[in-house]
C-alpha cells in the first residue's frame, strides 16, 4: 500500500514536470513568434559637404589621405568610431551619399567593438550586407540601409555601456566629392588611397592615419533589449556638436544627459546629437556640392533627412540661431522666429506626438569670433530667447541661457569660456566642458521621458 502511494505520488510529480515543460516550450514558441522589437535609432552624425567644407576640430593635415576633393576618397577602408547609446541584440547602418556628385560602391563592410586605437576586440568583427549582399552602390543625393547584423556583446547590457562600435568599409575606385560630418570629436581610422579592402582586418596596423571627422555613415539603429525603448534627438549648431568639448572625451551636453537618462530610466531612452557646426535655422537659402556652406544645409532643409527619417523618436530639443544672427548670417529675429514655427509645424504634422522642446539660446557677447558678440548680435538673442520662453510654440522649454549667462557681463561665465578641445583661452562662443555639464544638467527630464519609473 505504501509502495503504490510512493508511485502515485511519483507519477504527480513527472506530471507536473511534463507540464511545466510544455508551459515553458509554449512560452518560448510565443515569444520567438512576436515581431521584433522596432528599430530605435542610437547614433547619428549629421551629413555636410563635400568634403572638406566644414568645421572641423583637432582635425590631422590629411593631403596625403585625401589628395584630391574632387576625387575623394580612392580604393581605401575606413574605420570609423561611433558611441551607440543603446545597445542591442541587432544592428543596421545607414550610409549616405546625399551630398555627392557621383555613385559610390562600398564593399568590405563590418562591425566590430573597438579596443583601443584602430584594434578591435579579437573576434567581434562582423561582416554587414546590403540586401543579402556585401557591396552596395549609393547613387548622388541618396542614402542606404544595410541588413540587420548582430552586435558583438560582452556580458549584457551593462558591460557594454561606454562601448564603441567600429565600423569599417572599402570604397571601391573613386568616391568623387565625399558626404561626411566635419566636427566629429572622435578620432576615427583611414588607410592610405591605394591601400584596398581592408576593412575584415581586426588589428590596428592596416589603418596607419587619424581623422576627427565621419565620412559616409551617419545613422545606426538597433533593435533595443527593452521593449518601449525611444530615442531623443538634440537638432542644431555648434554647441550641440560639441565645440571646444573634449576631443573624444564624450562630454557634450548631449551626452551629459543621455548618462542622466541612463540612470533614472535604464535602457529606454538613447539621446542622439544632430548638430553641425555653423549651422543656421533658415540660411543658407540654397545649399549644394557647388555651393556648399561650411555650416552645412540649412535646418529647415535638413530636417527630413536628420530628424524625420530616425526610427523611434520620442522628444526633439531644438537649439539653434545664434548663427542666423551671425556677420554670415545676418538674418532678423523675425526670419528666425518663422523658422522654427515652420520646423515645430513639419514635425508635429508627421509625428503629433512627440514632444518639441525649445531650448533658450546661449550667450556670446563679447565672444573674440570675428562673426559673433556684438550688442546686435546679443538683441536679437534675446528677443529668440523671449519667444521661446514665451509663444507656447514648444511643449517645454530648456533654458540654456540661464545656465551659462553671466549677468554681470551678459556673456558667458567666466568658468565656461577656457576650450578643452586642444586648450586655449576659447571665444566666449562655446562652453567648455564645464559649460556643457551645466547645460546637460539644466535639462528637466520629465518632458522628455514622463514620471521616473518606480524603484
Amino acid at each position: 500500500m505504501g509502495k503504490r502511494k510512493t508511485l502515485s505520488g511519483l507519477g504527480s510529480r513527472f506530471a507536473l514536470v511534463r507540464l511545466w515543460a510544455v508551459v515553458v516550450a509554449t512560452c518560448v514558441a510565443m515569444a520567438y513568434a512576436q515581431p521584433p522589437t522596432a528599430w530605435v535609432t542610437t547614433w547619428t552624425g549629421s551629413v555636410q559637404g563635400p568634403y572638406p567644407v566644414g568645421n572641423p576640430s583637432a582635425q590631422p593635415q590629411l593631403d596625403v589621405v585625401f589628395p584630391s576633393a574632387e576625387t575623394g576618397a580612392r580604393d581605401q577602408s575606413f574605420r570609423l568610431i561611433v558611441q551607440p547609446d543603446l545597445w542591442g541584440r541587432q544592428a543596421r547602418l545607414r550610409f549616405s551619399n546625399a551630398l555627392g556628385t557621383r555613385p559610390v560602391t562600398f564593399d568590405g563592410v563590418h562591425v566590430g567593438l573597438q579596443w583601443s586605437s584602430a584594434a578591435l576586440v579579437p573576434g567581434s568583427n562582423r561582416p554587414v550586407t546590403f540586401s543579402r549582399k556585401r557591396s552596395v552602390s549609393v547613387p548622388p543625393g541618396q542614402w542606404v540601409w544595410s541588413d540587420p547584423v548582430a552586435l558583438p556583446q560582452l556580458g549584457g547590457v551593462r558591460a557594454m555601456l561606454g562601448r564603441k562600435l567600429a565600423v569599417s568599409f572599402h570604397v571601391a575606385g573613386e568616391s568623387g566629392p565625399m558626404t561626411w560630418h566635419a566636427k566629429a570629436l572622435q578620432t576615427s581610422y583611414v588607410t592610405a588611397p591605394g591601400a584596398g579592402s581592408v576593412a575584415q582586418d581586426e588589428s590596428e596596423a592596416a589603418f596607419p592615419y587619424t581623422t576627427t571627422s565621419w565620412y559616409f555613415l551617419d545613422a545606426v539603429d538597433v533593435r533595443p533589449t527593452v521593449a518601449g525603448a525611444r530615442t531623443v534627438v538634440a537638432f542644431g549648431d555648434s554647441i550641440t556638436d560639441g565645440t571646444a568639448s573634449t576631443l573624444n572625451g564624450d562630454d557634450r551636453w548631449p551626452n551629459v544627459l543621455a548618462h542622466r537618462l541612463k540612470r533614472v530610466y535604464g535602457q529606454r531612452i538613447a539621446v542622439v546629437d544632430a548638430g553641425i557646426g555653423g549651422n543656421q535655422v533658415v540660411g543658407p537659402a540654397e545649399y549644394s556640392p557647388q555651393r556648399a556652406f561650411l555650416g552645412g544645409p540649412s535646418a529647415l532643409s535638413r530636417l527630413d533627412r536628420d530628424v524625420l527619417s530616425l526610427s523611434g523618436v520620442q522628444a526633439l530639443i531644438w537649439l539653434e540661431g545664434i548663427n542666423d544672427f551671425s556677420k554670415n548670417g545676418n538674418a532678423s529675429f523675425e526670419a528666425v522666429r518663422d523658422g522654427m514655427v515652420q520646423g515645430v509645424g513639419r514635425i508635429r504634422a508627421r509625428w503629433p506626438k512627440v514632444k518639441v522642446i525649445g531650448a533658450t539660446l546661449t550667450p556670446a557677447l563679447g565672444s573674440t569670433s570675428a562673426a559673433h558678440g556684438s550688442p546686435e548680435q546679443d538683441a536679437k538673442r534675446q528677443a529668440l530667447n523671449a519667444f521661446i520662453r514665451n509663444s507656447k510654440l514648444f511643449d517645454a522649454v530648456v533654458d540654456f541661457d540661464g545656465a551659462t549667462l553671466d549677468p554681470a557681463t551678459g556673456g558667458l561665465k567666466r568658468e565656461f569660456v577656457p576650450e578643452s578641445t586642444t586648450g586655449g583661452p576659447g571665444d566666449r562662443l562655446h562652453p567648455n566642458r564645464a559649460g556643457y555639464l551645466a547645460m546637460g544638467m539644466a535639462v528637466d527630464l520629465a518632458p522628455l521621458a514622463g514620471p521616473a519609473p518606480a524603484r
